[in-house]
Formats: C-alpha cells, structure tokens, sequence
C-alpha cells in the first residue's frame, strides 16, 4: 500500500529538514511495504551560479539523486531530488551542491553525524547492522569522516611529541606513530609506513620552520633511524631528545629473560627444573608481584642464581627516575654502570653499554619531565580497535581508524541551515 501524506506533513518535513528558499518539499510518500517514507524535494531557483566559483551559469539539465535520512516512526526516511546542473564557461558542467549533503555523498549530513557518533563507539559492522546500512557505506561515511578532519587540521606549535612504533602484524611489518600529548587527550598526528629514517623524515617535512623551533622535547626509543632524522631536522635535538623510560626497562627487562633460558638451559641439563614456569616472574617489578607468586619468587631471588643477578640490576636502575637532579641520577647511573658491566653477564654488559652511549639523552628526562606514557597509551587504545575489528588485513583502513579514533579530528558534516 502507498499512501501520500497530507501537505501539513510537507510542512513538517521542510521544518525537520531546515530547508530554505529555493528549496522546498514537494510531497511525502509513505511506502509501507518497503518500510520507507520518500520525501522529494525541489528547486525553484531561476538565477543558477556555478558551485565552485560563483560565476552565473546555464541550467543544463537535472541528475535525479536519493539520500538516506535519519529515521522517521522507524521507517528508513529516503529524500529524493532532481538536483539541477548547470554549465560554467570555467568548470563546464557541474552539479548544483544541495543543503544537506556533502558533495558525492549518498546520505544526509544529520544521517552521517548520527553515523560517526555510532561508529565512536562500536564496530563498523555493528554499527552497520544498526543503521541498515552495508559495511561499506559504513566505511565510506569514516573514510569521509577522517578526510574531512584532516582538511580542516591547522598547523600549530607542538611543544612536546612522542614517537613510537606499531606493529601491524607478523613479520616485523611495523609503522611509525607521531603523538601530540598535549591537552586534555593525546591524538595521532602522523603515521607513516615502516621505521625507517625516511618514515619519519616525512613527518618533519611536513611542518613549518616556526613549528620545528617550537619544538621543545621529543621522547623516543633509542632506535638509530628516528635519532638521525629528528637529528637532521628539530633545532639542538640531543637537548631535546628524551630517551622513553618504558623502552629502557624493556631493554633490560629483555636482558634478564635472555640470561634466565641461556641459565634454564644449563641447568637443565643437570637436571635441575628450578627455573621452569619463571619466565614471567622476572619481567615484574617488586611492588607488582602478585600475591601468589611472592614466595616462591622470594625463594628463586635469595639463591645464587645468574637470573636474580640480572633482575636485582634491573630493578636498581629503576632507582635512577628517583633522583632529584641530572647531576645526583649522571652520579647514580656510574654506580650502576660499574655494577653492571662488571657482572659477566652478557645481555646485561650489552644493554648497559648501550645505555652510556646514549646518557646525555636519557639524563634530560629531568629537564622536560616527557615520557611515552601518552604513546602506550595510544597503543593500549589500538589494541581494543585491533581486537574489535578481529584484526585488520588492510594497512590503509587500520590508518583511518587510528586517525578516527584517536586523530582528535572534527569529523562532523558541517549543516547548512
């Protein structure tokens, strides 16, 4: 059954929809069997201009296009138009922009807004299911989202980055994450293919000049290529790079698991299981020891072992972020130094000579207070998205998902009233 609404309906459309001269509804149309309501729309104008330069231009025939709405008593609302095209001496012909959509898009701006508030929350494919849309209008509407973000973006001062990596998958497929963690929350403000010097060659290039002299700390890993790219742009970087606490416990963290199977291994061989089933109790700090472990990682430290050696170095280097000033921890750190490079263990010499090559940065953490703590966090974040999307096959999709979510973009369709 097919029935036309009364033309106190039409008025309430044009009221819902916010339409102004020269547009106007023309007719309501509920179509019960396909569960739909049809609201056409007409133009009245008689005076066209070109959309793109505003020049006066000549009605050269209508394209009759359709948008999805929010929705009306839960029926899918459908507007429909015959949207004018008129021919430019300059652009030649082009389509005249409607006040309710954005350019080439199938849906209404209120629809895309309600769209991109769903999609914050949940899945694409959830959010598909619940907006009776398909997967790939879903992506469109976020694909359109972060493009349009990303346009409006205005370059400003970034006193303070992090840089990190991410990885995309098996295989050491790896990305380069810039973060901003400045403000009331920490955004993405450039990803780039691979861990290359060029990945983030790319990032400084695309600043200003003002922008890189704005610059007053980057935090990273000790990672050669992101040193000789910040290097080759920041103004006096080696007073500004800050070398991330976090990696620098990994470092040794590492360390300490390499010492434990190279010792597992050796007593094994004589039989002695002592070690089996410890791996993860080394990795913690003290204070995070859960419970059940306490004892019998008490038991395991007070024997002579190669392994507790290695962990009560690592855990004193911890002691390093408790001094109160660069010369009190540059005085600590040469205590630790003679500890460690004299304990003839060999990932432990290695991670501790590596450390002193790159000192000077690891001692301005006391100057600019900066860790990648706004980094992991990001990463925490992209892990649930990973986990919610069961993964991701396309690197392009998992970057505007990132950008989506944690981009501290303006995504929204601007409404013409």
């Amino acid at each position: 059954m097919i029935y036309n609404w009364r033309m106190k309906d039409t008025q309430l459309y044009q009221q819902i929809l916010g339409l102004a001269k020269p547009w106007r509804v023309d007719s309501v149309t509920l179509k019960s069997a396909e569960r739909t309501i049809e609201v056409e729309a007409q133009c009245d104008e008689q005076v066209w201009v070109c959309p793109e330069c505003g020049q006066r231009a000549h009605l050269h025939g209508r394209e009759r296009r359709r948008w999805r709405h929010l929705d009306s008593c839960q029926f899918k609302t459908i507007l429909v138009a015959d949207v004018p095209r008129v021919k430019c001496p300059e652009h030649g012909t082009v389509t005249v922009r409607v006040p309710w959509a954005e350019k080439h898009s199938r849906f209404t701006s209120l629809f895309e807004r309600l769209a991109i508030d769903v999609m914050l929350e949940c899945s694409i494919s959830a959010a598909a299911d619940l907006l009776r849309i398909s997967w790939d209008e879903a992506y469109g509407i976020k694909q359109r989202a972060v493009q349009r973000g990303l346009s409006r973006k205005e370059p400003r001062i970034m006193k303070r980055l992090c840089i990190d990596e991410k990885s995309f998958g098996r295989r050491h497929d790896y990305a380069t994450l810039v973060v901003n963690p400045e403000g009331e929350q920490s955004t993405v403000e450039f990803i780039g293919d691979g861990r290359q010097t060029a990945t983030l060659d790319a990032f400084w290039q695309s600043l200003s000049e003002e922008q890189l002299k704005g610059i007053e700390a980057v935090s990273m890993d000790m990672w050669e290529p992101y040193l000789i790219s910040t290097r080759k742009y920041v103004p006096d970087p080696d007073a500004k790079i800050v070398h991330d606490t976090f990696h620098l416990i990994r470092h040794l963290n590492e360390a300490v698991d390499q010492v434990r199977r190279l010792e597992h291994k050796a007593l094994r061989a004589k039989g002695d299981e002592r070690l089996v089933g410890s791996r993860q109790l080394w990795l913690y700090a003290m204070e995070n020891m859960p419970d059940r472990w306490q004892d019998r990682f008490d038991d395991l430290r007070e024997q002579k072992l190669k392994t507790s050696k290695a962990w009560a170095i690592k855990e004193f280097f911890r002691d390093l972020y408790g001094c109160r000033s660069i010369d009190e921890a540059r005085q600590f750190f040469r205590g630790w130094y003679d500890w460690a490079i004299r304990c003839a263990l060999a990932p432990i010499v290695r991670v501790a000579k590596m450390f002193k090559r790159h000192l000077e940065r690891i001692l301005t953490v006391f100057v600019h207070r900066l860790t990648n703590a706004a980094s992991e966090g990001i990463n925490n974040k992209l892990q649930s998205l990973i986990q919610k999307a069961y993964g991701y096959r396309n690197r392009e999709r998992f970057k505007t998902d990132i950008f989506f979510h944690c981009g501290g973009l303006n995504l929204y369709p601007n409404l013409s009233q």
